[in-house]
C-alpha cells in the first residue's frame, strides 16, 4: 500500500487488514526497523531520510482527527481584528476553515489551501504573498514570495512543518517552503506552531523556526506507549515554550498541567521588531496559556475537543 500510494494512515491499515491500530502501528515499527518504510504523522511513508516530502493528497489522509483537534484549539488563540500570518500545511488548512468564523481578521499566507478556506469568509480579509507556485504542497515560495513579506508586521504566525525537536525546532524537508517560512516568523511578534504526536521528535533537512522563537505548540496528546513523543514535549517545556494539548476523543478533556519547565527561554525579540507577549487585560503573557473556560468564551462550543496544559516557569 505505500509503495502504490506513497503514504498510508495507520486508521486506514487497520481497516484494511481488520485488526486494531496498536497491532498496525507494532508491525509498522518491525517494518520501519528493516528499513522497508518510514513512519510518519500518523501513519507511513516509502523511506527517503530527511529530504522525502509527502504531498497533499497524503498528507490530508493522515492524523486527520488529530489536525481536527489542533485546529480547533489554536482557533481559540485568535481574537476578533487581529492581523496573522498562516503558513502552508494541512494543519493550518484546518484551521483557516475555523478562521472564516472570526470577523475582522487580516489572513497573510501563502497557501493556496488556506486562502481557498477562506475565500467566502466575508469578514475576513485575505492578503496572498507572491511568488513561484509549488504544486506538491499548493503553496507560494521563492524570492517573490519572500519579498512580499519584507516590511510587514503581525501579531501571531501560525506555521506547520515536518519535524519538531527541542534541540532544532521546527523543520521541514524542502529548502524553498523552509525559506519562506523562515520569512513568515520575521514578520510576527509571536510564532505558533501545530504539530500533532507524530512530528515531536523528527528531524528533517531544513530548520525554519529555532526552538527559542517558539512561543506556543498546539498539539495533540501523544499515545501512551510513545515514549519519544512525550520526551520531547517535555524538553520543548523544559526550554520554555508554551504547550497546549488537544483531546481528539468523544468530548472535552479534563486540564491536565505537565510539568513546570526551567528558566532559561530566551525571550529575544525578532530582527527589527518587538516582541508582545503580554500586558493587556485578557491577553495571555509569555508564561500563561488560557484556560479552556477562556477558550470556550471566546467561540468553542461545549462539545470542543480541548485540553490546555499550562506551563509556566518557575
Amino acid at each position: 500500500m505505500v509503495r502504490a500510494n506513497g503514504a498510508v494512515s495507520l486508521r486506514e491499515l487497520a481497516r484494511v487488514v481488520q485488526t486494531s491500530e496498536v497491532t498496525v502501528r507494532r508491525d509498522v515499527r518491525a517494518l520501519e526497523a528493516e528499513g522497508l518504510l518510514d513512519r510518519r504523522h500518523g501513519g507511513a511513508v516509502l523511506p527517503g531520510g530527511f529530504t522525502r516530502e509527502s504531498g497533499i493528497p497524503q498528507k490530508s489522509h493522515l492524523a486527520t482527527a488529530e489536525k481536527t483537534a489542533i485546529a480547533d484549539l489554536a482557533a481559540g488563540l485568535v481574537e476578533e481584528g487581529e492581523a496573522i500570518v498562516v503558513g502552508a500545511g494541512t494543519t493550518t488548512q484546518e484551521l483557516a476553515r475555523r478562521l472564516a468564523r472570526i470577523p475582522g481578521l487580516t489572513v497573510v499566507t501563502n497557501s493556496l489551501l488556506v486562502a481557498q478556506a477562506l475565500a467566502h469568509a466575508n469578514r475576513v480579509e485575505v492578503v496572498m504573498t507572491g511568488g513561484t507556485l509549488r504544486g506538491s504542497n499548493y503553496a507560494l515560495v521563492g524570492s517573490g514570495a519572500e519579498q512580499s513579506l519584507q516590511g510587514l508586521r503581525v501579531s501571531r504566525a501560525f506555521l506547520s512543518g515536518s519535524g519538531l525537536t527541542a534541540e532544532r525546532g521546527l523543520s521541514t524537508s524542502n529548502m524553498l517552503s523552509a525559506s519562506v517560512d523562515r520569512a513568515l516568523v520575521q514578520a510576527a511578534a509571536e510564532v505558533v506552531v501545530l504539530a500533532d504526536h507524530t512530528k515531536l521528535g523528527s528531524d528533517t533537512m531544513f530548520q525554519t523556526v529555532p526552538t527559542d522563537l517558539i512561543t506556543r505548540l498546539v498539539t495533540d496528546e501523544p499515545p501512551g506507549h510513545d515514549d519519544r513523543a512525550a520526551t520531547e514535549l517535555q524538553a520543548l517545556a523544559d526550554q520554555g515554550v508554551q504547550i497546549a494539548v488537544a483531546g481528539s476523543g468523544g468530548g472535552p478533556a479534563e486540564a491536565e498541567p505537565l510539568p513546570r519547565g526551567r528558566q532559561g527561554r530566551r525571550d529575544m525579540p525578532l530582527p527589527g521588531q518587538r516582541r508582545t507577549h503580554g500586558g493587556g487585560p485578557g491577553t495571555p503573557g509569555p508564561q500563561q496559556l488560557r484556560s479552556a473556560a477562556s477558550l470556550t468564551e471566546q467561540g468553542q462550543g461545549p462539545g470542543d475537543r480541548a485540553r490546555v496544559a499550562d506551563l509556566r516557569r518557575r
